[in-house]
């Protein structure tokens, strides 16, 4: 069983806004072991409100028991900067104030996000990465860790863009406006806004599923004039998030969403960044997702040297690479297969 771990670097970690956090916190579960040719990495980015528990939310594709195994392969997660579960996130304590950093926490962006993945890859004696997979946040973080380090043989990007788009920071700021509205919005304790996180997980939960889905699963009976499934599941989703999860950092990590974008800073193109690329990419898109659709993995793959698309079918839309996982099973199989695998 795999336990959480917990790296701290006593050194400053300066992010891209010029913003210093005095000590950086990052929680991370491994399985499996390092072989002798230290050839059997594979690195899961995880999405938002994920956990680097990816047993437990990915489990067909990495974990104990996945196609990437704890007995053939050292599995490694790192939650996310921002994130309570483990990381440097606006719940702690700021040691200049004595008081939780609330909204006095630095902005920080996704970039700075996988720059603390590749300080712990090299606190862990990690030289290479044979395969690097996320999706949506987990595949924006993918590719940016490709590029901060010349180190990771296979990619795979499933429902993610090479930049936010401007559909998803409208979606982004709609939520933060819901979190802002409420009364407790502000106060520095753990609780604040969390009325607000409810209803914008209801309002990202529209983006996720699709159309038919929701047809499909919360239709009611025709006698039905009130107490209907679909608001009754939208209401139980929020509440299991507000239970497990912090309006802050909610806040903060959707700002860092909207912060992706792999060519600022760059001098480039997003095109020539792309370019850059040397691994070998399995790109995945899914035919329903409307947050993240298609089109924007179709553009990935276009500009990656050594890219490989495929686009899988799920009524789920963009929460299909959480549920589909048997499907992208095959595909990564089949991709490996192709390159020679592990």
């Amino acid at each position: 069983m795999s336990e959480l771990k917990t790296f701290i670097s006593d050194q400053p970690f300066v992010l891209e806004s010029g913003a210093v956090l005095p000590q950086l916190r990052i929680g991370y579960h491994t399985y499996g072991s390092l072989n002798k040719d230290q050839n059997n990495v594979v690195w899961v980015c995880h999405a938002l409100t994920a956990s680097s528990d990816v047993d437990d939310w990915w489990g067909e594709i990495a974990g104990r028991n996945g196609y990437f195994n704890s007995k053939e392969h050292f599995i490694i997660s790192a939650n996310i900067l921002g994130s309570v579960y483990g990381s440097s996130n606006p719940t702690d304590i700021d040691p200049a104030s004595g008081e939780m950093y609330g909204l006095d926490y630095p902005l920080f962006t996704m970039r700075d996000i996988v720059r603390a993945h590749v300080i712990l890859k090299d606190y862990l004696g990690i030289k290479r990465i044979h395969f690097c997979l996320g999706g949506s946040c987990g595949g924006q973080q993918v590719l940016e860790f490709a590029l901060l380090t010349n180190a990771i043989d296979h990619l795979m990007i499933i429902c993610a863009s090479a930049r936010e788009t401007a559909w998803s920071i409208a979606i982004h700021s709609a939520q933060r406006l819901a979190i802002e509205a409420d009364g407790t919005w502000g106060e520095k304790i753990p609780n604040a806004g969390k009325k607000g996180l409810k209803a914008a997980r209801g309002m990202g939960l529209l983006g996720y599923r699709t159309f038919d889905a929701y047809v499909q699963t919360q239709t009611d009976d025709d006698e039905k004039v009130d107490h209907f499934k679909a608001e009754s599941y939208i209401r139980y989703q929020g509440d299991k998030l507000v239970q497990r999860f912090n309006a802050y950092a909610y806040w903060f990590l959707t700002k860092a969403l909207d912060s992706h974008h792999i060519g600022r800073g760059r001098g480039k193109s997003i095109e020539q960044v792309l370019a850059k690329i040397e691994s070998n990419v399995l790109v995945i898109g899914i035919d329903s997702d409307v947050l993240i659709p298609p089109s924007e993995q179709e553009f990935i793959a276009k500009h990656i040297p050594q890219a490989t698309y495929t686009c899988i079918h799920s009524i789920f839309g963009h929460d299909g690479f959480l549920i589909e996982q048997n499907q992208i099973v095959k595909e990564i199989d089949n991709f490996l297969t192709s390159h020679h695998g592990i």
